[in-house]
């Protein structure tokens, strides 16, 4: 079998120092895939804790790092219609982006935009896919709806923000744990009516100030257990809430699950990497989502939703790129592109 470079952990897992670029075996596509020779990829926090040993992956996925890239087709399986080799596209897999090539069914795959460079199509798919889930089809975002966002300057959280103001959204709050971020967060286009310090504030407060006592309709969470009963008080009459990670814990030691019942609250959970091919595919397929995708610049695009870069690493920098992630020093996506 032919070989080719890929970003691998020695042991398996381990900590940051143990990513190096070695020698993996290069994927053949069988019927439906596509081969691309991969240009970019993004990193997201779900890397992170694969590294560490503690994110399982799929079955039949690559155990090689990374969900989303950028790149061109050099190669064609059985059945493939709608590609052809050469074209250039971004795309979202189950594993194994950070290599030289990768595997991707045709289906999971979009045509890279003329106006997108090669970094900002891999910050796409899988930032873009999550908040859409997680706003339109589980939180049916609508005009005039108030929402609430945490992790506000990760790349999620920036795209549901820019989605909620698109969809009409009267008011969308972000959180996040600098003052920096906070106001990077206002003062771009489309970005947060309102932000709050969740370290020095009190969210479920100020997000009842601004929408006068009502509650949001909508909150994105990715904390979990500390952000618990602030979410639940955060809530309007008929809320619903979307839950995409744990970062702060799973365990809520004390619920009144009475809220729930008398606001008649709608709580989702959300993953999309474990879902199935055709739900994945069937996602991606989808107008509205198409219709947000086609909307995307860069930052400097004009577009109404714009991606942002926080920084492109060299691959042979991906410690580095980890270090700045786990620190959490970004606004906007991290990038490697492949050398």
């Amino acid at each position: 079998m032919s070989k080719m470079r890929a970003v691998l952990i020695k042991g398996g897992h381990g900590p940051i120092e143990n990513l190096y670029i070695g020698e993996a075996d290069k994927p053949v596509p069988t019927k439906g895939q596509v081969l691309v020779k991969i240009v970019a990829f993004g990193l997201n926090r779900m890397d992170q804790y694969q590294r560490q040993g503690g994110y399982p992956v799929p079955a039949g996925v690559s155990s090689i790092l990374g969900v989303e890239f950028s790149g061109r087709v050099t190669e064609l399986g059985e059945g493939v219609t709608q590609w052809a080799v050469g074209d250039e596209v971004f795309g979202l897999v189950g594993g194994g982006a950070y290599a030289e090539f990768i595997n991707c069914d045709e289906g999971l795959l979009l045509k890279k935009p003329g106006h997108l460079s090669w970094a900002e199509a891999a910050s796409i798919p899988e930032n873009y896919l999550t908040a859409y889930q997680a706003l339109v089809k589980y939180g049916e975002v609508k005009k005039g709806d108030h929402v609430l966002v945490h992790a506000g300057a990760s790349g999620v959280g920036i795209a549901a923000i820019q989605i909620a103001r698109e969809y009409g959204a009267a008011t969308v709050t972000a959180t996040a744990s600098t003052t920096e971020k906070l106001d990077w967060l206002r003062s771009i286009p489309n970005g947060a009516t309102h932000t709050v310090n969740y370290r020095t504030e009190d969210f479920a407060a100020e997000v009842k100030k601004t929408t006068n006592g009502k509650g949001v309709n909508i909150v994105i969470d990715f904390v979990g257990q500390s952000h618990w009963a602030k979410n639940i008080e955060s809530l309007a009459i008929d809320g619903r809430m979307t839950m995409l990670a744990t970062l702060s814990g799973s365990e809520v030691p004390s619920v009144n699950l009475s809220a729930i019942i008398y606001k008649r609250l709608r709580i989702q959970g959300s993953t999309l990497r474990s879902r199935s091919l055709q739900y994945q595919t069937e996602l991606i397929a989808s107008l509205s989502f198409r219709d947000i995708i086609d909307k995307v610049t860069g930052v400097n695009g004009g577009g109404p939703i714009r991606t942002y870069i926080h920084k492109v690493y060299p691959w042979t920098e991906i410690q580095s790129a980890h270090h700045e992630m786990v620190d959490n020093k970004n606004s906007g996506k991290i990038i490697v592109e492949v050398e």
